[in-house]
């Protein structure tokens, strides 16, 4: 079973699964695919995270594809260069690209299959064309003025015409194409499957692919923050980074066991989410109710306030995240105190163990106008045009996949960055750069600043269900800072109302917008709520009198999930994806 956010990527899964591969093989081919066929979502310069459990009872396993800020990349240099925030858009904000080395990580230790036979599909498509997504045509409209202007390398690969493809119009991508190629023919006369996939990986992060992005980002151009700067990653960087795997955070909850990212991400946020609402009535948690929806979106602000106070990826001479005080019963039992029947307008995080918190800058408007390109991570859009921020922007966007095999291993994983909006195009690579850096502060003192070779503190956080150590399911979505949110929508909806897999992702959707964005321009909207449409005159009603400011998003605009699950008792799978944006599919046999 596969469910991803692309049916080209579901497709691609399956087959590699009626060929005889495995959930990993599946999933590396599937994630290549994505970064061709959704370009304006997720690219090869860009990150990834995933977990991976098998049915063997071995405990989950995080896939940390996730890059660390450059060498060069320090908060003197950022000031030095009279910025405030690390800009949305432009090579300075690109962190070490992680996930192609992530994913050829996972194929070389638990796939089966050779690079070439993995990689044919995301060749094909980059070579032959595949169908343009009318998402992609938008975007590119939407910063045509940059790419005209400032950007011609992205011009030339997207607009080679002028004007933004058309939806359904077959796009090719050859450059790309050669590097996939050039990653294959590296591993030629190599005795063993592994030591091919070796050659590939020293061809990406220390050969021709590191040295073209070297090369490339060090002509000063167009950021985000309207200003022109060159980018500080290097080959050096590349060379020093390898993905590798780490344990997934864990938590017993609602009868299950919940698999998540570290604090280097912001998967802990869905953990103590769960816990603060595992102390209420199951009676008064259905998001489509007016007590349901109020509790969700109050425990929401509490973790989250928690994620910017206390998540990021400490050095060794730094204090480490008090992960295990924020999950603590005692702990979640104070903070639960803290909800009460009104919307919060404030920033709360606590003081696990008595330490003093962050609290990060709080502006709820931000003059982005001066850019000329998007803010942050693409934006959900809801009826084919882009939601500002003041009228309840959806920040964050991206691509997912989750696979099942006959076996029971669950593999998912989040890709990310690299969008085509991202920084200007490399046009031997066929690709650019992410924007991750964004998700750090220039402040010192943050768990989350700017710190040459520490990862920022990424939004991106798959999630996968046990029961008795053995998987269940496999979850996610795309959304920037909605990720987890959409995702306990999903839980509450499935493990307390019963709903099954398609009808818990189909259910109308909300989220808080309450907390500082992880993207620039980094504004938040006291007691936001963003609410789809769908969820009825009455439980929207009951949030506003409650005093959340509510922005109605539209019918179906919130929400990306996809899933897959197994029975381990009778091997039965399902799979379900988001009839959102039309492009989401599940499908098995």
């Amino acid at each position: 079973m596969a469910a991803t956010t692309h049916w080209i990527a579901s497709g691609t899964a399956m087959s590699v699964l009626e060929r005889g591969g495995t959930a990993v093989d599946a999933a590396c081919a599937a994630a290549f695919v994505l970064h061709v066929v959704e370009p304006h979502l997720n690219g090869p310069g860009g990150d990834v995270t995933g977990l991976v459990a098998t049915a063997d009872g071995a405990p989950p396993r995080v896939l940390m594809g996730q890059g660390p800020a450059p060498a060069g990349a320090t908060i003197e240099h950022f000031r030095t260069e009279g910025l405030d925030l690390v800009p949305g858009a432009g090579a300075l904000a690109a962190a070490v690209p992680g996930a192609v080395d992530a994913w050829l990580v996972l194929l070389r230790d638990l796939g089966t299959w050779e690079l070439a036979d993995v990689l044919a599909y995301a060749t094909g498509y980059a070579r032959h064309g595949h169908p343009v997504l009318a998402g992609v045509g938008r975007t590119i409209s939407g910063v045509a003025d940059l790419f005209a202007q400032h950007w011609p390398t992205s011009a030339a690969l997207w607009a080679p015409s002028g004007a933004a493809p058309a939806p359904g119009t077959s796009v090719v991508n050859p450059a790309h194409a050669d590097v996939l190629d050039r990653l294959v023919a590296a591993g030629a006369g190599r005795p063993s499957r592994e030591a091919r996939i070796e050659a590939a990986r020293s061809a990406w992060g220390e050969g021709f692919v590191a040295e073209a992005v070297d090369a490339f980002v060090r002509a000063p151009h167009r950021h985000a923050s309207g200003t022109d700067h060159a980018g500080v990653l290097r080959g050096d960087d590349m060379a020093a980074f390898a993905a590798g795997y780490e344990d997934a955070v864990v938590l017993d909850v609602l009868g299950v066991t919940v698999a998540k990212t570290g604090p280097w991400g912001q998967g802990p946020v869905l953990l103590q989410a769960l816990a603060l609402l595992e102390g209420f009535d199951a009676a008064d948690l259905d998001p489509s109710t007016p007590d349901g929806a109020h509790l969700a979106l109050e425990a929401l602000k509490l973790a989250l306030a928690d994620r910017d106070a206390w998540y990021g990826d400490p050095g060794p001479d730094e204090p480490a995240v008090p992960l295990t005080t924020l999950l603590s019963p005692a702990y979640t039992a104070q903070r639960r105190a803290l909800i009460g029947d009104g919307a919060s307008h404030e920033v709360r995080p606590g003081s696990p163990d008595g330490r003093a918190p962050f609290t990060p800058p709080l502006h709820e408007t931000a003059d982005v106008a001066a850019a000329g390109t998007s803010a942050g991570e693409p934006t959900v859009r809801t009826t084919g045009a882009p939601v500002p921020r003041a009228s309840g922007a959806t920040r964050g966007d991206t691509c997912h996949l989750d696979v099942v095999d006959r076996w029971g291993t669950v593999v998912s994983a989040t890709p990310s960055g690299g969008w085509l909006q991202s920084s200007p195009t490399i046009p031997e690579l066929g690709f650019c750069l992410g924007t991750r850096l964004q998700m750090t502060w220039l402040e010192p003192g943050a768990p989350s600043s700017l710190r040459p070779g520490r990862r920022p503190r990424t939004t991106l956080t798959p999630t996968v269900l046990l029961r008795d150590g053995v998987p269940v399911a496999g979850l996610g979505s795309p959304g920037g800072d909605q990720q987890d949110q959409w995702q306990l929508l999903y839980l509450l909806r499935t493990l307390v109302g019963g709903l099954a897999p398609q009808q818990a992702i189909d259910a109308p959707a909300l989220h808080t917008t309450s907390m500082p964005s992880s993207f620039w321009p980094r504004t938040w909207t006291p007691g936001g709520a963003v609410v789809e449409d769908r969820l009825g005159e009455e439980v929207i009603g009951s949030l506003e009198r409650r005093g959340h400011v509510v922005t109605r998003a539209g019918d179906w605009a919130l929400g990306r999930l996809s899933v897959v699950t197994r029975d381990p008792v009778t091997g039965l799978l399902q799979g379900a994806a988001n009839p959102r944006g039309d492009q989401g599919y599940a499908v098995g046999r």
